[in-house]
């Protein structure tokens, strides 16, 4: 999966969001958007590029976006399917 177009994706969404007054509103909003219509893999792929020490995912990454990410990570991380 293309990180860096995960990555912009993300941005946009952060770029909607971020015109709101009100901050935690807008992280909130960033996370429940991301979680409801991205697909498991691409939250998985966009976390693993944000986490990823050697690529440019966290600093490619909008300000607002990664603050999301931060404060609602749990809600994005996909449920293991059980067997």
């Amino acid at each position: 999966m293309d990180h860096e177009h995960l990555i912009d994706m993300a941005n946009q969404i952060g770029a909607f969001f971020e015109s709101m007054p009100d901050r935690d509103e807008a992280l909130a909003g960033i996370a429940d958007h991301i979680r409801r219509f991205w697909e498991p893999r691409m939250r998985r792929a966009l976390l693993a590029a944000l986490d990823d020490p050697s690529g440019e995912g966290a600093q490619r990454a909008a300000p607002v976006v990664r603050d999301a990410i931060a404060a609602h990570r749990a809600s994005l991380v996909p449920a293991v399917a059980s067997a």
